[in-house]
């Protein structure tokens, strides 16, 4: 099957009912990972401006789930942040690669999503690039992961194939319509626990978002 012929499986398009929700903040907090339930998108945007510091040093990593939420939007208008992209289009000229990457690597804090979080409360990030995995692996000091609870999954191997049933299809259209190119799964990030207290937070909206 061709790129253009993907068609996501809907299987995992449907929103989790509450007794997985449940068991999966329960395995998130017991990785060392700050689970949040949420009802909505608007509840989703307060509990991640609540886990921000002002001044903080922010990376919005590309999103879907953060457009529909108007997170992306208000970190980069606010003027509360050191917002990480601005200053990666600053940079965005010959010779200043490396310092893209470091800035990329290492923010203060990184807001993103994830593609499927199991019961067992491992988390699972498909990227093409793999831009956004080096600050959610060990750089950033603080993580913050939105997640519709369409995402959520009984295990790594179906999350595997949330990945690539439903997600890349999705993506790939996405990426033909904004870059022009296909979209596929070149790196794969598993966060099976967090070693450090609080690093990390999910926040788990029952609300059909992102890819």
């Amino acid at each position: 099957m061709s790129h253009s012929q993907l068609v996501p499986n809907q299987e995992f398009g449907y929103l989790a009912p509450q007794e997985r929700i449940a068991r999966t903040a329960e395995a998130l907090t017991a990785n060392g990972m700050k689970a949040f339930v949420v009802a909505n998108a608007v509840e989703a945007r307060k509990k991640v401006f609540e886990l921000i510091p002002n001044g903080a040093e922010v990376f919005n990593a590309t999103s879907r789930t953060l457009e529909q939420i108007g997170v992306d939007k208000e970190i980069e208008s606010s003027g509360r942040y050191h917002v990480v992209r601005n200053r990666l289009v600053e940079l965005d000229e010959e010779g200043q690669e490396r310092a893209k990457r470091q800035l990329g690597a290492a923010p203060d804090v990184l807001i993103s999503s994830v593609h499927a979080v199991t019961e067992q409360g491992q988390l699972l990030v498909a990227s093409m690039s793999g831009s956004q995995l080096a600050s959610g692996v060990s750089g950033a000091a603080k993580v913050i992961y939105v997640v519709g609870t369409q995402k959520l999954v009984g295990n790594l191997n179906e999350g595997f194939r949330r990945v690539y049933e439903y997600t890349l299809p999705l993506e790939n259209e996405r990426a033909l319509a904004a870059y022009g190119v296909n979209s596929s799964v070149n790196k794969l990030m598993i966060i099976n626990r967090e070693i450090f207290p609080e690093r990390i937070s999910v926040i788990l909206v029952n609300e059909n978002l992102g890819f």
